[in-house]
Parts: C-alpha cells; sequence; structure tokens
C-alpha cells in the first residue's frame, strides 16, 4: 500500500504518529505482533479494512 500511494517509512511514521521502528518491521513482514492500535491508524491512513493489511499463515509450532 506504501508503494501504491508513494508514501516512504517517514511519511507513514509522521502522519500516523507511529515509531519508523515499527512502521520498519511491518514494511519488511518481519512482526511478530501487531497492537490494535497501530492497525487502526493504518488502516484510517489508508483508507482499508485490517484484511488488507493482515494475512494469515500457518504456524510451524504446535498451538
Amino acid at each position: 500500500m506504501m508503494g501504491e500511494q508513494k508514501k516512504r517509512i517517514v511519511d507513514v511514521a509522521r502522519e500516523t504518529g507511529l515509531s519508523r521502528a515499527t512502521i520498519i518491521i511491518l514494511y519488511r513482514e518481519t512482526a511478530q505482533k501487531v497492537d490494535l492500535v497501530t492497525i487502526e491508524k493504518l488502516c484510517l491512513l489508508f483508507d482499508c479494512g485490517i484484511g488488507d493489511l493482515l494475512k494469515l499463515q500457518a504456524s510451524n509450532s504446535p498451538a
């Protein structure tokens, strides 16, 4: 979505109030968990739903 809207990490951080570090781990898809407030801010910024930001991947570890 950042690419589609031509936003840089610094732009997203400034517009949402999230830290650059948070945006970077989300951008690189290395986040282990994401705060609901973070999801809300990103959905508002990109005018999208939660499903547009997140996808479910099967885990190798037992539940």
